[in-house]
């Protein structure tokens, strides 16, 4: 995956260019778009594009519309959106492979956008379907992926399309490759992933992959609470995933087989309710109380992850800490965030929740790179091949 086309090996100079983009932004209810990144994220591809008198067809999906036209997932606030932060006329077709689509294809010239109808308005997408893909492809001359957040998806605009045509990826997604591709394998040591959330089974590929690769593995959030239980501790009311204990006893043997460190939470901040507003009290690990559940990590925690973290060269971090939607149980995740941004390494934040919260407050510009897609940068940690950019070009 590491060895793909870029744009810039496509000679684009007045021809029609099919770009799958993840615009698959949050609205309000007045059909504004409330946060903009993945339009950003996607504006240099298109710029380069522009510039290079390519006539630029985009796509993309909005929302679950289950393969039926819906107006709630149409992108037409997206394009009004692309329009502004382009600074340029943006047209749109009001329907992706049918006669406002090829009619509005055929006519446009060098350097102009045209957005097609939300995709999975048509259930072939989803399906992949092979005569869907060809009259996608029938519209343009070549192909360029830039849509990294739905990379791990098989459909028709991410991976079919490219049968038919010349393809590569955009700037996007060659950055999330070279940076997360180059950590995984050359990392600069010592290596240190954290991973968190709730679930240790929404993890287990990752940790299985990097346990072969990292010098230290940090675990927080509630998937700490299975390995706490695993090892014998008592864990009062907190999340655990019984059916996973035998595999985290596993996991806990083959780094220290492997000689990796492997740390998890001392301390848990825990409260006698799921609520901001519960009793608090601060339990050792292992030692939660019947009746409160681990909600955060403690001090002590904060300061023994701070140790590994502040010599390390490379962190890659997956997950919240804690439950840092609830202020008062935010402070482990904000802290972690503080270690990372400060540690003078290369520093990776996977998509999801981690890249929320480093957004919040307000640490995203000190990381070196904030993944778009949370299942797709899962899925390459895990190292899986990811279909969408398995099947563009080689250079």
């Amino acid at each position: 995956m590491l060895n793909k086309k870029s744009v810039e090996d496509l000679q684009v100079n007045g021809k029609k260019v099919l770009v799958r983009v993840d615009f698959n932004v949050p609205l309000d209810e007045n059909k504004n778009v409330t946060d903009d990144n993945r339009i950003v994220g996607a504006l240099p591809t298109i710029k380069y594009l522009v510039d290079n008198n390519a006539k630029v067809i985009l796509c993309s999906h909005l929302g679950r519309p289950k393969g039926e036209f819906n107006e709630k997932y149409s992108l037409k606030p997206v394009v009004k959106r692309l329009a502004e932060l382009l600074g340029k006329e943006v047209k749109m077709a009001d329907d992706v492979i049918g006669d406002s689509a090829k009619k509005l294809a055929a006519e446009l010239k060098d350097g102009e956008v045209l957005v097609l109808e939300n995709v999975r308005f048509h259930k072939e997408e989803t399906d992949n379907d092979r005569e869907f893909s060809k009259e996608l492809a029938s519209m343009a001359d070549l192909y360029v992926n830039d849509a990294f957040g739905t990379a791990h998806r098989a459909h028709a605009s991410t991976a079919g399309v490219a049968e038919f045509l010349p393809s590569a990826c955009g700037y996007l997604i060659k950055k999330e490759i070279d940076i997360m591709g180059k950590a995984l394998s050359n990392p600069a040591r010592p290596f240190v992933t954290i991973l968190g959330g709730a679930k240790v089974s929404d993890k287990i590929g990752v940790i299985t992959n990097l346990i072969e690769k990292v010098d230290a593995l940090v675990i927080g959030g509630g998937m700490a609470y299975t390995f706490s239980k695993a090892m014998g501790g008592k864990i009062g009311d907190s999340i655990c995933e019984d059916d996973k204990l035998e595999l985290a006893k596993e996991l806990i043997k083959k780094a220290e087989e492997k000689g990796v460190k492997l740390l998890l939470p001392v301390d848990n901040i825990c409260a006698d309710a799921f609520s901001n507003d519960a009793n608090i009290l601060v339990a050792a690990a292992g030692e939660i109380p019947d009746g409160y559940q681990g909600l955060d990590i403690g001090e002590k925690t904060i300061e023994l992850f701070e140790n590994t973290l502040k010599d390390a060269k490379t962190i890659i971090w997956n997950g919240p800490m804690g439950v840092f939607e609830f202020p008062n149980f935010a402070n482990g995740t904000k802290a972690v965030a503080k270690i990372v941004a400060d540690a003078d390494a290369v520093t990776i934040i996977g998509g999801g929740d981690s890249a929320a919260a480093v957004e919040q407050l307000g640490f995203a510009d000190k990381m070196t790179h904030i993944s778009t897609g949370g299942g797709a940068s899962l899925e390459f940690l895990e190292g899986k091949v990811l279909p969408g950019i398995d099947v563009l070009n080689d250079k």
